[in-house]
């Protein structure tokens, strides 16, 4: 199960949407010139960002690649529907009768304008990029890190082809949530929540080997605390767990979101030394007086 074919699910769009917003609300007040996004075209993370150099990077080899045979989801068995595999839409009829309604889940996020700069695609390796070494201003990664064979080495190239006081921006399924232990109940009994295809990384691994690269995290945020459900009805009912959720146990959302700036250790010129001598201190010596005798 791909992560594109997952987004369709009614968690993935309540996934997808949390995401968007928070990295909307980042790259807005990015500036510079040359942006990039890496993986995941349902993500637009680029769509509000106002560099006029911006291109999405898609990896063939993993973009190619078929979906396991006789493995799908839980969300999309049909025994949650009491029938064929549906996706969640507004207005849909749920498996007891009742129509979803249409605030359930939150809209499918959409560009910034009409008027918005074109994005240029490229296909490439993601721990080979194609761009000159400091030469990026801000990198995007949906999801990039569980998904490529080196994370490491792709944070390296990363931090390669960023400039001094670049950005990157980081997005992610946490392991320590409700969605993750659903994950592990899958991998014993089966019917996958979310995607099997790559490795999940915990949020406080990400951030060192952020810091051993010289980022300097600015931001980080959890969200998505709903229970690992499949019905869109359910999911819009337990809307309440967002808000109680971020204030009473914010680390266990089940997607994370970070953002960190390239820190470059610089040297400061000071020109010329000069050599000076220390000079004597100047002070003050009694003279002999002459006494001159007074006749009487």
């Amino acid at each position: 199960m791909s992560l594109q074919h997952w987004l369709q699910t009614p968690p993935g769009r309540y996934a997808l949407a949390w995401e968007q917003s928070q990295i909307d609300r980042v790259v807005t007040d990015i500036f510079g010139y040359h942006a990039l996004q890496l993986g995941n075209p349902a993500l637009q993370g680029l769509a509000h960002n106002r560099m006029p150099h911006r291109w999405l990077a898609l990896d063939g080899a993993e973009s190619a690649q078929p979906d396991l045979p006789g493995v799908r989801p839980a969300c999309l068995l049909p025994e949650h529907y009491g029938g064929e595999p549906v996706y969640a839409e507004p207005g849909l009829v749920d498996a007891v009768g009742v129509a979803a309604e249409n605030a359930q889940l939150p809209p499918e996020p959409q560009p910034a304008d009409a008027h918005a700069i074109h994005t240029e695609h490229l296909q490439c390796d993601f721990t080979a990029l194609p761009f000159p070494a400091q030469s990026l201003d801000l990198v995007v990664l949906p999801h990039t890190l569980e998904w490529v064979d080196d994370p490491h080495a792709c944070l390296r190239e990363v931090d390669r082809v960023l400039v001094p006081g670049g950005q990157i921006v980081i997005s992610g399924f946490n392991t320590w949530s409700l969605w993750g232990m659903r994950q592990l109940v899958g991998r014993v009994g089966g019917g996958w929540y979310l995607p099997q295809h790559g490795e999940f990384l915990a949020p406080r691994r990400v951030r060192d080997w952020l810091r051993l690269l010289s980022f300097e995290v600015t931001q980080g945020r959890f969200g998505c605390y709903r229970p690992a459900l499949c019905s869109p009805l359910w999911l819009h009912r337990w809307r309440f767990m967002d808000q109680a959720g971020d204030r009473w146990w914010p680390v266990f959302g089940a997607v994370y979101f970070l953002a960190a700036i390239k820190r470059v250790a610089a040297m400061r010129l000071v020109g010329k030394v000069e050599m000076r001598t220390q000079r004597r201190a100047v002070a003050l010596r009694p003279i002999a007086q002459r006494q001159t005798k007074t006749k009487i």
